[in-house]
């Protein structure tokens, strides 16, 4: 174990991937808690961006992106975004909603008819909070539609991947409460192919990466070359082994995308900056959503809400103490993500590993430690 952990930290020192020349301490403050916690947590690979008054100001990589090639993390590997995927599709909603091409208050079916009427009134701000009773995938039964498609890969196209659970019941009423659903955002990125009349992706790419300058944002598709793929791993009976390498093109809208860390900062700075939407859309997409019956939620349109103190990041609650940050985590095969933002201070961290069993909620907390105490003392406090 002392040697697996002392070449991480060699791997990690030798790994400089820094976009600009930030204060020394701030270097030091973040290489030590990740290289502590890469030892700690033994993950293969990792990296990390900080954005500090709007701007990007660190991005590093730690490990290796492949281990048995041992080719290295750098600011160019290629990591799955996972379910931060929901936060791209929000904003292309939102988007559509400040223009007044997306009503948020009306029913998901006028817009998508193939999906299936489930005799409630199912909103399209429903799927946006977790609150539409779509399944997700362990809370109910799923249903899928078996049939034969003119292509060979058909979840390319968002309305032929509701065949995935459009036939599922709902596990509870809309608006009823808070549950957790990827197949959601599938269908709410139909919902916005729809109500734009161009292809989702497309939408992503033309209003999100092109304005962020995101060159390597795009759909993690297994039939296309990518270069530079993280491999991912996995921890089975108390051994790190290379994970399968499921295909994800069906689920592009609540956790399909991938990019390198530069890109994930980039779209984390723009959110803060304004760039994607305006202030009055982004107070409305970062408003945390009521159930029907008054009850508040920690999920607001595309983004949930935690409280950072002491170094940590908790779960947020109504009584909760500390630091409001919203943001986003991911977890997929292959791929643990998380992205945490201080609105008001325009302070934010992302990160991305390639360790399935990486625990980003605790990596996040330290990458906010590190700058926040970075803070203070250019302050003077």
């Amino acid at each position: 174990m002392r040697y697996f952990r002392f070449a991480f930290v060699l791997v990690g020192l030798s790994l400089l991937s820094i976009l600009t020349a930030p204060a020394a301490p701030l270097a030091k403050r973040v290489d030590r808690a990740m290289l502590d916690e890469m030892a700690e947590q033994e993950l293969i690979g990792l990296a990390v961006g900080v954005i500090q008054d709007g701007q990007i100001t660190y991005l590093k990589g730690y490990g290796l992106a492949d281990r048995e090639q041992r080719l290295p993390v750098t600011r160019e590997t290629m990591f799955r975004w996972a379910s931060i995927s929901k936060s791209l599709t929000a904003v292309a909603a939102m988007q559509l909603w400040e223009r007044g091409e997306l009503d948020l208050e009306r029913e998901v079916y006028q817009y998508v008819p193939e999906f299936p009427n489930k005799g409630v009134m199912l909103r399209v701000r429903h799927l946006l909070c977790h609150q539409s009773g779509i399944v997700h995938y362990t809370n109910g039964k799923v249903i899928r539609t078996r049939r034969d498609y003119p292509v060979t890969n058909p979840y390319e196209n968002v309305i032929f991947a509701l065949d995935t659970f459009k036939e599922s019941p709902l596990v509870n009423e809309p608006g009823q409460k808070y549950s957790y659903t990827t197949h959601g955002y599938i269908l709410l990125s139909a919902v916005v192919e729809r109500a734009h009349k161009q292809k989702f992706a497309l939408q992503v790419r033309d209003r999100i990466a092109k304005p962020l300058e995101l060159g390597a944002l795009k759909p993690d598709y297994q039939w296309k070359e990518i270069p530079h793929r993280a491999v991912g791993y996995r921890r089975h009976n108390g051994e790190v082994k290379v994970s399968t390498d499921t295909d994800v093109s069906w689920k592009l809208g609540g956790g399909g995308f991938i990019s390198n860390i530069d890109d994930l900062a980039k779209f984390a700075a723009g959110l803060l900056n304004h760039q994607l939407v305006k202030a009055a859309t982004r107070r409305k997409m970062w408003t945390r959503q009521m159930t029907r019956d008054g009850k508040q939620t920690k999920y607001a349109l595309g983004f949930s809400f935690n409280h950072y103190r002491n170094g940590e990041l908790h779960t947020w609650k109504a009584d909760g103490t500390g630091i409001e940050i919203v943001g986003h985590s991911g977890s997929q095969e292959k791929t643990k993500t998380w992205m945490a933002l201080w609105p008001e201070k325009k302070l934010g961290v992302v990160l991305m590993s390639n360790s399935k069993y990486a625990n980003p909620r605790r990596l996040a907390g330290r990458l906010l430690e590190a700058v926040m105490q970075q803070d203070s003392k250019q302050s003077g406090e």
